[in-house]
């Protein structure tokens, strides 16, 4: 069986987007190996490298969402503000969860998720 363990992101200017991760997100840990800039959140790691043969932006960014669970939506939506981030969708309540979807410095889609008890609750209930 396979473990999905990281994620690679290339831009053209891999300290700006490092920076925002490490900033809004506050990894468990944030390490440069190599000439990659290595974010782990819980047990995943998010890589991000300099590439020359792509595009400052992404071009199509609904192609793929980067999911965060978060303890305080309200909190991280804070720091996003902070920083001049712009929003796809932001925060709401859905039914006692929160969700926002905001756009990386690159353009791409991160969404940020404080699942509420009653879908923690459901969800542990259809893993068993």
């Amino acid at each position: 069986m396979a473990n999905l363990d990281s994620m690679l992101l290339a831009s053209t200017d891999p300290d700006r987007l490092h920076d925002w991760y490490a900033a809004v997100l506050e990894p468990h840990s944030d390490d440069d190996v190599d000439s990659y800039r290595v974010l782990r959140f819980g047990h995943f790691h998010l890589l991000i490298d300099r590439r020359d043969d792509i595009g400052p932006k992404a071009t199509d960014a609904t192609r793929m969402i980067i999911n965060f669970d978060v303890e305080d939506a309200r909190a991280v939506a804070a720091r996003m503000d902070a920083r001049g981030t712009e929003w796809l969708a932001p925060l709401e309540d859905r039914d006692g969860s929160l969700f926002a979807t905001a756009i990386d410095p690159d353009g791409n889609h991160v969404q940020i998720i404080q699942l509420g008890e009653a879908h923690r609750a459901a969800m542990a209930a259809s893993d068993s």
